[in-house]
């Protein structure tokens, strides 16, 4: 394998070569095997995009020995991985000291692996760190001894050791909601996971303060990964999920409904546990849609009528049930949903049909399930491609969204002319300056937004705070509503004024409100405030990447002229003596 794997990347077949790595990976997860992997990260560089990100790992304990381990599940995630530590409990004067080599590393995130910080001196420390950086902080919890003092009778205690363990904290999760972009690691949650005696070890605590044991170092890692994948954007937005042996046991089209193994007992209760995974991924915004090679109409009368089915069609944004290959179907699936094929995560029971996928769709991400089907959601509940580190109202009604986005289609195909379909829509929308309360989402749009998105720049919501605050800066957000769904906060646009010139630093939209004019109205509306300001010309780059395609054209179409080129990108001017013109069916509400 490790040959083929270097074939691949002589050959320039990156994904390809990243795939097969993931394959050794889970084969062999050692350090040596992670060696092999960074060993060929420069090659990877040139070609596949990586996500360079730096993370500081400051500590009370020994943390070397797991670096290369999460070095190398950072690349098979797609993440260019730089890493430092700070010296053994020296985690307050780094933070503290402006010339700490924290500062001078300028991480993006910071892991405190140090639980049993005294929260006083932590809260202190945070306050200065804020002031001086914008990187995330992953903070972890303190875990329980496995002897309290006063043995069985210490549960009883109101001050015992595990009381005042479960206070401690409580009060870190306090302390974490106090301050932007720190966030906490439930690092006792994790222990018990993994059973609390086979945890640590004590040889390698006393002489090395390592207390973690060796085969746990990729627990300990792979926690870590369920936050570096929100705060890098490695992300999947919808899990694609196959039926038969997948949501339910058996062949529908050979068992018929009456066999299907699915419901609160064993074997029928492991089939369920998907299902609840995956309405938890549904709460959480996650899209879900169905691949699968079947009888549609065997398959949707199991979904509509079997008594143990938790999930119904109104949880499926999309469906494809034929019997076309796989990849085609995810192909058509991202297209639906106007969302990118590396968005997609794809859930398979057949190792033939994931391995298909993993040499068709490189992107995307295909979630390796085990032989015993109790151990499904187990996996799924682990997968890091679902994490996400803030919940916003959009996020929990995204998949009634998309159903009134199937409505539209319908409507749009009884219009005779896009304008009728636009006036049809009664659309209204808010524009407003970025207010605490949108902070978040407004990030959360920088993060993830790809598609129609002019500059591509990524913003954590302390680094938003900062841009909103300052004098020649304003960042806006909009709100769009139709007679079909309210979308919520769906568009941002950051600009920075001078005497001359207000330059468009970014300018993005959900893809879900794309293409109805209201990308006019947000310009429109800059143009206008821009020229309240004195300014004389409305510029703004272009920057192109692999998924940007559809905004390549946008200030062309809006009558801008091209004033720049460089590798990077294109630079587009406007006269503000040129009004650009609102669009006259759509209602600005404030």
């Amino acid at each position: 394998m490790r040959d083929e794997i270097d074939q691949l990347v002589s050959s320039g077949k990156g994904y390809d070569a990243r795939n097969r790595m993931g394959e050794l990976w889970r084969s062999s997860t050692t350090v040596a095997t992670a060696s092999f992997l960074l060993a060929r990260l420069d090659s990877l560089r040139r070609l596949i995009p990586l996500q360079p990100w730096k993370l500081f790992l400051a500590r009370s304990f020994t943390v070397e020995p797991m670096i290369p381990l999460l070095r190398a599940e950072a690349l098979l995630a797609g993440i260019d991985l730089a890493v430092a530590t700070g010296e053994f409990n020296t985690w307050m004067q780094e933070m503290l000291d402006p010339g700490s080599r924290l500062y001078q590393f300028q991480p993006d995130g910071i892991v405190l692996a140090a639980p049993d910080a005294a929260l006083d001196q932590l809260r202190s420390a945070l306050t200065v760190l804020r002031e001086r950086s914008h990187a995330h902080v992953v903070l972890h919890t303190l875990p329980a001894g496995l002897h309290p003092r006063s043995g069985v009778f210490d549960a009883k205690l109101e001050d015992g050791e595990w009381a005042q363990l479960q206070g401690h904290n409580t009060r870190l999760r306090a302390l974490a909601r106090e301050f932007r972009g720190v966030h906490v690691l439930d690092y006792d949650a994790l222990v018990a996971r993994h059973g609390r005696e086979k945890w640590g070890d004590e040889l390698k605590w006393l002489t090395m303060r390592l207390p973690v044991a060796a085969p746990n170092l990729i627990h300990l890692v792979r926690e870590w990964m369920k936050f570096l994948h929100p705060l890098t954007g490695k992300l999947s937005k919808a899990a694609v999920v196959d039926l038969d042996n997948t949501l339910w046991g058996g062949i529908i089209g050979e068992d018929g409904m009456e066999k299907i193994r699915l419901g609160p007992e064993y074997p029928g209760a492991a089939y369920q546990a998907v299902q609840r995974v995956l309405l938890d991924l549904h709460e959480r915004g996650i899209l879900l849609a169905i691949a699968s090679k079947n009888n549609p109409q065997d398959a949707l009368e199991a979904i509509d009528h079997h008594p143990g089915m938790l999930l119904s069609r109104r949880h499926f944004a999309a469906m494809r049930i034929n019997w076309v290959n796989k990849a085609a179907n995810l192909r058509e699936i991202a297209a639906e949903l106007n969302i990118g094929i590396e968005t997609l995560a794809f859930i398979d029971d057949n190792p033939a049909e994931r391995e298909q996928v993993r040499r068709e769709l490189p992107e995307v991400a295909v979630i390796e399930l085990p032989r015993e089907p109790l151990a499904y959601a187990g996996v799924l509940r682990d997968c890091p491609w679902f994490e996400r580190l803030a919940l916003s109202e959009e996020d929990k009604v995204r998949g009634s969204l998309y159903a009134a986005e199937r409505e539209r289609r319908e409507t749009e195909q009884s219009c005779a002319t896009p304008e009728e379909f636009y006036s049809s829509l009664q659309q209204e929308i808010a524009i407003s300056p970025v207010q605490p309360t949108t902070l978040e989402r407004t990030a959360q749009l920088t993060q993830k937004t790809n598609q129609f998105n002019l500059t591509t720049r990524r913003y954590s919501d302390q680094e938003l705070a900062a841009v909103a605050g300052r004098p020649d800066q304003r960042v806006f957000t909009m709100r769009v509503k139709d007679r079909f769904a309210d979308n919520g906060l769906v568009g941002v646009a950051i600009v920075r004024y001078d005497a001359e010139v207000c330059d468009i630093e970014v300018l993005l939209l959900s893809c879900r409100v794309i293409g109805r004019t209201v990308e006019t109205a947000m310009l429109s509306y800059l143009a206008d405030r821009a020229r309240e300001r004195g300014c004389a010309r409305l510029e703004g780059w272009f920057l192109p990447t692999k998924k940007n395609a559809p905004a390549a054209q946008f200030y062309a179409q809006h009558g801008f002229l091209q004033v720049e080129e460089t590798a990077a990108g294109t630079r587009w001017s406007y006269p503000l003596s040129q009004p650009i013109p609102w669009p006259e069916w759509i209602r600005l509400i404030s």
